[in-house]
């Protein structure tokens, strides 16, 4: 249990940074295993997948020293920002989708504020684990094992 667990939690972290990795096999596999409870899998990979995505965030954030390398203008910039302020902080909700990633150092890099981060961020990808948790418990329920 203990190795399965952990198993998941390494998984589901690494699958939140840049790095590349697929954290839903995993979890279906330790699922189906059933050698650690649904509720405990739900919570752990959704706490490790957000605090990967902080990581991500944090890479995001770090980007901002390398402003002025590239070319875009102060205007630009604050232009995104002003975007991003009215309408991204929304499309956290999309940050266990494929190019969540993406998302997660773009807000970094617009200064999403950490608290608000990790708290959209938190709720969408726990409960994408719980959607997954429930639609392999289905599956089972059909015999499909």
């Amino acid at each position: 249990m203990v190795a399965a667990f952990a198993g998941l939690l390494a998984a589901a972290f690494i699958a939140a940074t840049p790095l590349p990795m697929q954290s839903e096999a995993v979890f279906v596999a330790v699922q189906l295993a059933g050698s650690v409870p649904v509720w405990l899998m739900i919570l752990g990979a959704g706490l490790a997948n957000t605090a990967g995505s902080v990581v991500t965030w944090a890479i995001g954030r770090g980007a901002r020293a390398l402003e002025g390398r590239f070319k875009t203008t102060e205007a630009k910039l604050a232009r995104a920002e002003r975007i991003y302020a009215r309408w991204g902080h929304w499309t956290l909700l999309l940050s266990w989708a494929p190019l969540g990633d993406v998302i997660c150092f773009v807000a970094g890099a617009l200064r999403v504020p950490l608290w608000q981060f990790t708290l959209i961020v938190g709720f969408a990808k726990t409960a994408r684990y719980a959607v997954l948790a429930a639609a392999t418990a289905g599956l089972l329920s059909l015999g499909w094992t």
